[in-house]
């Protein structure tokens, strides 16, 4: 709960990196930061946030974290990655030990988000914690569950709006309280304050403006930002 009332005033900053493939594990503490696309957007467009949020901060804090996003179906590839950020010996098979010392935060819009609470959940198989889960404009996939947070994730929090033919989820819920706290789940309104979309298909900006106006909304991703900084050692 350290951040549901302070979060409107945090600044921060965001970033990308290349996808990790073949990288050896990160240093010990550092902060693993895993974005997922919306859409059927490849991981990497600079157009959209949750590629611009993972460069900056990787570019402002290479020896605290290493961050990787990926595109909301390339969810075995981000499983991969991480394993191996988490293995000093470089063969994708952390120890019990590697395991338990992981810093994980992951985020993602739309399926994206969706993604990340899949990742979250596989690594709970894989008795690996998360940190932080992130959701922005939820939309779940197919045999997904996105309104549902493991018990290994530490806290989430889930940012959404309401309007427009594609929106997200309202709610997300713990499925063990004693284990995992939700920050909250924030809703957005673009209604009188609408958020420019320029760069965006014209088929978005017509079809489902406010899900994408969120995508793009500063404020929201200031905030995320700032969350993902508390968790950096």
């Amino acid at each position: 709960m350290r951040l549901l009332h302070a979060l409107p005033l945090l600044l921060l900053t965001t970033t990308l990196l290349p996808q990790a493939g073949g990288q050896v594990g990160a240093a010990p503490g550092r902060l693993i930061v895993i974005g997922f696309m919306g859409g059927n957007v490849r991981a990497g467009n600079l157009v959209h946030r949750e590629a611009l949020v993972a460069r900056d901060l990787q570019q402002r804090f290479p020896l605290d974290l290493h961050t990787a996003v990926f595109a909301n179906h390339d969810g075995q590839n981000a499983l991969e990655t991480v394993l191996q950020l988490l293995d000093a010996g470089g063969n994708g098979q952390p120890s019990a030990q590697e395991k338990s010392a992981a810093r994980i935060v992951i985020y993602g819009h739309s399926w994206g988000a969706s993604e990340a609470v899949t990742l979250a959940r596989r690594l709970n198989q894989l008795r690996i914690p998360v940190l932080l889960t992130i959701q922005v404009d939820s939309v779940e996939k197919s045999n997904e569950d996105d309104g549902s947070i493991p018990p290994n994730v530490r806290e989430a929090v889930n940012f959404y709006q309401t309007r427009g033919l594609v929106h997200g989820r309202s709610s997300i819920a713990a499925m063990d309280p004693a284990h995992t706290t939700i920050l909250g789940n924030f809703e957005s309104s673009y209604r009188d304050h609408p958020i420019s979309c320029a760069d965006f298909p014209w088929f978005a900006r017509v079809f489902m403006r406010p899900h994408i106006e969120i995508e793009n909304d500063p404020s929201v991703w200031t905030k995320i930002e700032a969350l993902i900084r508390t968790e950096m050692p």
